[in-house]
């Protein structure tokens, strides 16, 4: 009887769901909380999530004052391992042990980094992995410049070495206190690694290494063409929305600082509770986007947003969706809004339960301004980024499970998390049954 094998899209689950529970286990242990701290399992829970995740919400005070340094490298281990996937290291381990990684690993290590095809696989692995520690490394030695100036060494290296980590794996962590970056919004040196750091970690392993491959923008490919431009075109429109709707309250570097943090990384040079009604709709539409596929980094990603600006734009012309002179695949086209449906399916979902929940919870606000917080965290959980408008501590403990549950959707993806129905993974299309088409009347 032949074996049946496990998608490879349960077994990322299972990767995700496994280092959760054995961080939250950890972070559970007397010597990972500082002295006389109660820690709640849920708290755990959440924490380690967000760290899996690569989110950054918090729903204890901060890091630096709740964990011992235990409890922090624990949390740094587990954004190294949420952000390149578990599944990634894994394999990696194999490569350098000299062990040989099998068809079904590559199918699995295609989903991992989700790929189109099997081949060129080990190469990308390897580089994936090698690039993310080296530009750590770099990032590292120019937070030091920063930090040194300001903690004992042995500290100053720590603190640089996790915020370097945070950045890349777009965590949006910190060990500094309670107010992110707000003590550095005028240190541009910070400022700009900070921001390179989550830019290099949001567009993606692949984008990076057929960056340092080609070098000339004609030889990219154009999977990297669409991630740079689409890139480029919403830290610009992000700076001057920002600046617009808040003014003189948000400096120019503030404004491209949030830009770039806002979809991916949740690091906050500025108080999002003080935002504009408008701001802090940007901010959820930023969020909403992500970063771009086979990145640290969550959301819907860049390339779909792509895909279907660029269906929208043609349908209502009359054209093929076309770009750098391809047609895209109505596959891609699909899978863009099947993703679209499902994540805001899901979100919607999560805003009526905790809006349910929360409304027995009397924390000073108006019902309009709890809601508009409660929207704001779970996109924020959504896209991974960690940004949040205060509600995070003082959230029932159901709705935290409920945004720890975001945070996991988010990371792995809507098309993941549903492909685990598909049962045919691995099997050729072209056996299937095919079907007269119909026209059904749409508007």
């Amino acid at each position: 009887m032949k074996k049946k094998k496990l998608s490879p899209y349960i077994i990322i689950i299972i990767s995700f769901a496994a280092m959760i529970l054995i961080g939250s286990f950890l972070l559970m242990l007397p010597f990972a909380t500082k002295e006389d701290y109660n820690l709640s399992y849920i708290d755990s829970l959440f924490t380690a999530t967000s760290a899996v995740c690569v989110t950054g919400l918090v729903s204890v005070e901060s890091i630096a004052s709740t964990y011992t340094l235990f409890g922090q490298i624990t949390i740094y281990l587990l954004i190294q391992i949420g952000g390149l996937g578990f599944v990634t290291l894994v394999l990696f381990a194999f490569y350098l042990l000299g062990m040989k990684i099998g068809i079904s690993d590559r199918y699995l290590l295609k989903e991992a980094l989700n790929q189109n095809s099997v081949s060129g696989l080990v190469r990308l692995l390897k580089s994936t992995v090698m690039i993310s520690f080296s530009v750590q490394i770099v990032g590292a030695l120019i937070n030091f410049i920063v930090f040194s100036q300001e903690f004992a060494i042995s500290k100053a290296i720590w603190v640089s070495i996790f915020h370097a980590a945070s950045s890349f794996n777009n965590a949006g962590f910190d060990i500094l206190g309670t107010t992110s970056l707000m003590a550095y919004k005028d240190n541009i040196l910070l400022t700009l690694n900070t921001s390179f750091l989550i830019i290099a970690g949001g567009i993606g392993f692949i984008v990076i290494y057929d960056l340092l491959k080609h070098k000339k923008w004609s030889k990219l490919s154009i999977h990297s063409k669409i991630v740079l431009k689409t890139t480029l075109i919403l830290l610009i429109a992000g700076t001057i929305l920002f600046k617009i709707t808040e003014g003189s309250n948000m400096t120019w570097l503030q404004a491209f600082f949030q830009s770039t943090t806002a979809r991916t990384a949740g690091f906050s040079t500025f108080d999002w509770r003080l935002a504009t009604n408008a701001g802090a709709l940007i901010v959820c539409v930023l969020m909403y986007v992500g970063a771009s596929p086979a990145s640290t980094g969550g959301g819907i990603k860049t390339t779909t947003l792509y895909t279907l600006y660029k269906y929208v734009t043609s349908f209502a012309r009359g054209k093929k969706t076309l770009t750098h002179q391809r047609e895209i695949s109505k596959s891609s086209i699909a899978k863009a809004f099947a993703l679209i449906i499902l994540s805001l399916s899901f979100i919607i979902t999560i805003i009526l339960f905790i809006t349910f929940i929360e409304k027995f919870n009397d924390v000073g606000l108006t019902q309009s301004e709890y809601y508009q917080r409660i929207v704001f965290e779970v996109f924020s959980a959504f896209g991974t980024v960690g940004n949040s408008m205060g509600i995070t501590q003082g959230l029932h403990w159901i709705s935290k499970l409920l945004i720890t549950l975001t945070m996991l959707f988010g990371r792995l993806g809507p098309i993941t998390v549903i492909s685990v129905l598909n049962k045919s993974w691995n099997v050729e299309n072209e056996g299937q049954i095919k079907y007269l088409e119909e026209k059904i009347i749409i508007g």
